[in-house]
């Protein structure tokens, strides 16, 4: 079993709680990801998203998608090839696809930057995810 890594930040949010952030690179762009334990699925940004690949396959989906204050957010889903946590590349995966810019205008508000989205549930349990905050890591497995 091989273990990787990876350097967490936690961002004060001034009262309302801690965000554990990631360095990530996408198609060969450097991100930020919330390390969200109650997001079932990883979701990225839609603009950042197509910024980052203008070819990437962003597909319609006819779920609504729940959670971030609304039940009722469009979604879209993307398979991403070329995502890597750490020097952990993560194979082909589905991610959802949102509009998430009301997320990172609160974070600019608070002098935060921006991020791609959320590492969610499905990352986290396919490799078996250890998030220390003590010492601010991830630790991610691979068997």
């Amino acid at each position: 079993m091989t273990k990787h890594t990876i350097p967490l930040q936690i961002l004060d949010l001034h009262d309302d709680g801690f965000h554990p952030i990631i360095d990530v690179t996408l198609y060969g762009n450097s991100f930020k990801l919330v390390l969200d334990t109650g997001a079932s699925k990883t979701a990225f940004d839609k603009t950042l998203l197509a910024e980052a690949n203008a070819d990437a396959l962003i597909s319609a989906t006819d779920k609504l998608s729940t959670g971030l204050g609304t039940n009722s957010m469009e979604s879209y889903t993307a398979i991403i090839t070329d995502l890597y946590i750490g020097d952990l590349k993560i194979d082909e995966f589905e991610v959802a696809v949102l509009d998430l810019s009301t997320i990172n205008i609160a974070y600019e508000q608070m002098a935060h930057p921006q991020v791609l989205g959320v590492l969610g549930g499905d990352i986290l349990m396919k490799y078996q995810a250890i998030i220390d905050y003590g010492k601010k890591r991830l630790v991610l497995k691979v068997s």
